[in-house]
C-alpha cells in the first residue's frame, strides 16, 4: 500500500506552507511521511507547490497546478503511484494529530478486504482515506478545485469501510495562527 501525503499548499490563512511549519521539531511534511511510514505504508510520495524542499523517505511530486486546490494534488499523486501499488493511502500534512495507529487501523481494513476506507471520528469521515486501485480512476476525476476524495465517499458510500479512530488519533487540522498555538499546546508548547 502506497501512503501519499498530500503538502502541496501555500497556507495562506497561516501565512507560510503548512509544510515547512515546525511542531515539536519536526516539520509537518516530515511528520507526515513519518506517520505513514509507521503505520505500514511503502512507497511513501509527498506532493509539494507552494514550498521547494526535500523530503527524506518519500518520492517528492511537484503540482504545478497547486494554486487550483487539493484536487489537482490528489491527482498529481495518483499519477505517481508505482504500478505495483494496489493501493493507497492519502492523508494530509496539515493534520499531526493523525498517528501511525490510525493509519495501521486502514492498512488492517484493507488486509481485511477493504477496497475503501475513511478515518472517523465521533462517526464523522475524516481523513486518511484509503483507496484499492480500482477506485482510483473515479476519484481522479471527482477530485477538483479544492475536495480530494471527499465526493467519491458520498457518492460510494456504500462501498467505503469507516474505521473509528477517535480512540487514536485526531483530525485537528492547522489553517490558522491560533490553529498552530492549540496544537502546539497540546503538544506540550514546544
Amino acid at each position: 500500500m502506497a501512503g501519499l501525503l498530500l503538502a502541496a499548499g501555500s497556507g495562506s490563512r497561516l501565512g507560510r506552507p503548512k509544510a515547512l511549519v515546525e511542531l515539536a521539531g519536526e516539520r509537518l511534511v516530515d511528520r507526515g511521511v513519518r506517520t505513514l511510514s509507521e503505520g505500514g505504508c511503502a512507497p511513501l510520495l509527498v506532493v509539494l507547490g507552494a514550498a521547494d524542499t526535500s523530503v527524506t523517505g518519500a518520492l517528492t511530486v511537484r503540482n504545478p497546478d497547486w494554486e487550483t486546490g487539493m484536487g489537482s494534488s490528489v491527482r498529481a499523486g495518483i499519477d505517481a503511484v508505482p504500478g505495483t501499488a494496489d493501493a493507497l493511502l492519502i492523508a494530509l500534512a496539515d493534520q499531526p494529530l493523525v498517528t501511525p495507529e490510525a493509519v495501521r487501523r486502514l492498512v488492517e481494513a484493507y488486509e481485511q478486504g477493504a477496497r475503501a476506507a475513511v478515518a472517523t471520528y465521533h462517526g464523522n469521515p475524516r481523513n486518511p482515506v484509503l483507496l484499492g486501485r480500482e477506485h482510483w480512476s473515479t476519484v481522479y476525476s471527482m477530485a477538483q478545485r479544492d475536495v480530494g476524495a471527499r465526493p467519491f465517499l458520498r457518492a460510494y458510500s456504500h462501498l467505503v469501510t469507516t474505521v473509528s479512530c477517535d480512540d487514536v488519533a485526531s483530525p485537528e487540522d492547522i489553517d490558522t495562527q491560533e490553529d498552530l498555538a492549540r496544537v502546539t499546546e497540546m503538544f506540550g508548547g514546544v
